[in-house]
């Protein structure tokens, strides 16, 4: 987690850039490279001070029709979200509402784990030093201990 910090300010500009060629409606097209750049979605939660409206990107991995992604638990975002777990998702194919569930960083969910490593791209063996396609199951359970998980299910209303 120490790592994280030293590169949170580097995150924060990269985020901003990222949002805003999603608001541009270029999101789609940082998709065009999955596997350099990853899989990254905008996820629009309540801020559980504010109240208002915040929006952040995240790595995801669709896993049978059932989007994952991971954060650390130091960042507002997870704080938000476990504090209001209604959320809306963008990505590439649109946007929906969402509820968004932590689920356990364990050998149960070390599938959706991995392939949301390996859909983050470079950002998990530059950021993280994790290769997810050669690490053994404890080897990335121990590298990605402090990542909390969540499961996005779409809610019905927007099927």
């Amino acid at each position: 987690m120490e790592d994280f910090e030293k590169l949170r300010p580097f995150f924060k500009v990269m985020n901003k850039g990222i949002l805003l060629m999603w608001q541009m409606g270029l999101g789609p097209l940082i998709n065009f490279w999955p596997a350099v750049i990853g899989h990254i979605m905008v996820i629009t939660h309540t801020g559980r001070k504010s109240g208002l409206k915040r929006q952040n990107p995240a790595n995801y991995a669709i896993v049978d029709g059932v989007v994952y992604c991971i954060t650390m638990p130091i960042t507002d975002w997870y704080r938000n979200i476990k504090a209001n777990p209604n959320i809306e998702v963008w990505l590439p194919d649109g946007r929906w509402n969402a509820t968004a569930e932590e689920i356990p960083n364990d050998e149960t969910n070390l599938p959706y784990l991995r392939q949301v490593m390996i859909a983050s791209g470079f950002a998990a063996s530059t950021f993280g030093g994790v290769n997810p396609r050669t690490l053994s199951d404890e080897e990335l359970l121990d590298k990605c201990r402090d990542y909390r998980l969540f499961r996005i299910r779409r809610h019905i209303d927007d099927c």
